[in-house]
């Protein structure tokens, strides 16, 4: 992903009211796997999904197409409902991994990707790659496991390839990198009513501001969800500027998207994105969020 220029000078404030009304501080509220998820069913377990983004720490750096990225690839598969591959067309080597839940459509997209940058350096991306990956295949197996409601629209996994540009130079960064995602968007848009992409959502100290070029309406959605399993301080009512990211080709199709993504993380692209930078808490605030979020899309009568 890449910020696109004066990314901080829409950033604004928390409302201290809100922060009030809310309990900023989660950690005194209810804990977040409490609230909603009992009487759904399921909840999301942060403890089961930091230690899938350990095991992808141990597989070492895990650039597109690498050996590593083909291991890590066939875990994620195994854990998918109807898990598979789809190749990257015009990118051998390269394959997103993909799964569903039936239901009736538009479709409900959650996404993350799964490989890292190739620096020479061996970077293993706790946060960026892995804390991503391990959320959207803990919410696939929470949702997996339980009774899917009457009229439930599908739910769509995909773990995407290509996400990084090769090499060092990001500079047209929509032209190098997200293979993957502008592969499925160009395939699957048009199935689609929503897109909710988590990226950076295991960092330490977690604060998601919307990205400016989110979904206004879908961020929305996604604070009321945070809210109600009391996850409500990792999202502020804040934006940052607009980043590029997997979520961008399904914006530029028509698709309502967001993109989960902390940027203010210190160590993006440095090797410090080690397993000092991410806690199992921060993981399991966003992942309960999001979790929530699904779950009540899944519920709506229409797509917005």
């Amino acid at each position: 992903m890449r910020p696109v220029p004066l990314r901080r000078v829409l950033t604004v404030l928390v409302l201290a009211a809100l922060l009030l009304g809310c309990g900023g501080d989660s950690s005194s509220a209810r804990p977040a796997a409490q609230a909603g998820a009992a009487k759904q069913g399921g909840r999301f377990d942060g403890a089961r999904a930091f230690a899938f983004l350990e095991r992808q720490v141990r597989l070492g750096p895990r650039p597109a197409g690498s050996a590593a990225s083909h291991r890590l690839a066939r875990l994620i598969r195994a854990r998918l409902p109807h898990g598979r591959f789809e190749a990257v067309p015009g990118h051998p080597g390269l394959r997103n991994v993909v799964g569903r839940l039936p239901g009736r459509g538009p479709a409900i997209l959650l996404a993350a990707h799964y490989d890292t940058k190739d620096t020479p350096e061996g970077f293993v991306g706790a946060e960026d790659g892995a804390g991503g990956t391990a959320a959207v295949l803990e919410i696939a197996r929470v949702l997996r496991h339980t009774p899917r409601p009457a009229k439930a629209r599908e739910v769509r996994f995909a773990l995407f390839d290509g996400e990084e540009c090769p090499g060092t130079d990001d500079s047209d960064f929509l032209a190098c990198g997200v293979r993957g995602s502008r592969a499925y968007a160009d395939a699957h848009a048009r199935d689609l009513g929503a897109m909710v992409l988590l990226d950076f959502v295991a960092q330490k100290d977690l604060s998601i501001p919307r990205d400016a070029s989110s979904d206004v309406r879908l961020w929305a959605k996604l604070r009321a969800a945070a809210r109600a399993v009391g996850s409500q301080r990792a999202f502020p009512d804040a934006v940052q500027g607009a980043v590029q990211d997997d979520h961008t080709p399904f914006l530029e199709a028509g698709v309502p998207a967001i993109d989960l993504i902390d940027f203010d993380f210190a160590c993006w692209h440095q090797l410090c994105d080690d397993l000092s930078a991410v806690s199992e808490r921060s993981l399991d605030l966003s992942g309960e969020a999001v979790l929530e979020l699904v779950r009540r899309l899944r519920a709506e009568a229409t797509p917005r």
